[in-house]
């Protein structure tokens, strides 16, 4: 992995897992400030992507080149929110504990109290909106709560990167809304670079800078008008593909 000006540049990435080719040829741009959104299918390689781009997975080809990422060198210094994390309600853990392990996790031992340290760790439950649930277990929180807290937790290090594999999986349609709508209000507050895996593109569009469309083995990327079209996704996919626009709302059928 090499630096980059921009927060996050794909060149050309090619990854096969158990011999099969996930996908070839994926390249796209993310700069500083940038809220993108990873669209595709379910098994279209949304999740192999940004953990090869984390370094947890070798490509075949290509490269990840990053900028300057945070407190500290290298992909751990990005903020990261992977899927499908389950908190047992019985966890002895309030809510501050979980984001306060975004600073003190990769150490041994307890952490030893700090005004500094503490000060971060309000700073991030404030931004999140989680303030008022601070102190309860995280166990006991809603879905969109806890989705709130994995955000902290991804932030409280000050990357300038974020990367969240399917958050609103099992949200509903509000707590959804309102995680986007964070998401593109942390981006601008704090100058960091969002890139949000979803099989659903709609609840992005009025938030997302760019999108990178997967499907078939390939991506395109680019403004969601240059993306999301007939022609661009026929050829993506491979056969005819119609873009309906309903409303506020798109939906992409197979002819």
């Amino acid at each position: 992995m090499t630096i980059s000006p921009e927060a996050l540049v794909v060149d050309r990435l090619s990854v096969r897992l158990a011999g099969r080719m996930i996908f070839e040829d994926v390249s796209f741009t993310l700069a500083r400030e940038e809220f993108c959104g990873l669209i595709g299918a379910n098994g279209s390689g949304k999740t192999t992507l940004l953990r090869t781009i984390l370094g947890f997975t070798r490509p075949v080809s290509g490269e990840v080149r990053m900028g300057p990422v945070g407190e500290g060198p290298g992909p751990a210094a990005v903020g990261y929110v992977p899927q499908k994390i389950l908190l047992d309600p019985q966890l002895p853990l309030r809510a501050r504990d979980v984001v306060a392990l975004g600073l003190d996790g990769r150490r041994l031992g307890l952490p030893l109290p700090s005004k500094a340290r503490q000060a971060r760790v309000d700073e991030m439950l404030g931004a999140v909106g989680a303030a008022d649930f601070a102190e309860r277990r995280v166990g006991d929180l809603s879905g969109g709560q806890q989705q709130r807290i994995l955000v902290a937790h991804a932030l409280v290090r000050r990357p300038r990167l974020l990367l969240l594999d399917e958050p609103l999986a099992n949200l509903d349609v509000r707590s959804a809304a309102e995680i986007v709508a964070l998401l593109r209000q942390l981006c601008d507050t704090y100058h960091v670079a969002v890139l949000l895996s979803a099989h659903d593109m709609n609840p992005l569009l009025a938030y997302m800078d760019r999108i990178v469309y997967l499907a078939n083995g390939h991506a395109a990327s680019g403004r969601t008008d240059e993306v999301v079209r007939t022609d661009v996704l026929s050829r993506l996919y491979g056969h005819p593909i119609d873009v309906i626009h309903i409303r506020d709302r798109v939906v992409v059928m197979a002819q």
